[in-house]
């Protein structure tokens, strides 16, 4: 019964999910299995300012590594622009660190979108990185951001 409950639980899960076709930009050290954005129910993902999403990033890695950490970029006319969020530690998001080789992980943080942001269309690149600041992963997806 335990078992079914289980079984049950996982896939009502993966049925709110909502995950995304991504760019792979330069995964490494890893290799990403899945992104999920949510709420993100169409593509582009429409990011309404004011809002907070989900982010959850199912990956292997390749590598040992005691630390990682997230960097974010918004890419707008083809310039890279850092995007701080609120907690780049990825051992603080999700993943049990240290990192060994061979494992799946899944990194899952939040990322608020503020109400002063312009509303624009724009690309997301997102990197977690190893301790030889190689990407463990790195993907990238289009959004709109709406009043």
């Amino acid at each position: 019964m335990a078992l079914r409950a289980l079984v049950l639980a996982a896939l009502a899960t993966l049925s709110w999910a909502e995950l995304v076709d991504f760019k792979d930009c330069g995964s490494v050290d890893g290799k990403i299995v899945a992104v999920d954005v949510t709420p993100c129910p169409t593509e582009p993902c429409q990011l309404v300012r004011g809002t907070d999403y989900t982010i959850n990033v199912t990956f292997s890695s390749n590598v040992e590594s005691v630390s990682s950490k997230a960097v974010v970029y918004g890419i707008l006319a083809g310039i890279a622009i850092p995007f701080p969020i609120p907690e780049a530690d990825g051992c603080k998001s999700g993943i049990l660190c240290p990192i060994h080789a061979g494992n799946s992980y899944s990194y899952v943080t939040r990322l608020p979108v503020k109400s002063e942001y312009p509303c624009i269309k724009l690309v997301v690149k997102w990197e977690l990185q190893d301790d030889m600041k190689k990407n463990i992963f790195c993907w990238a997806i289009p959004v709109h951001i709406t009043p």
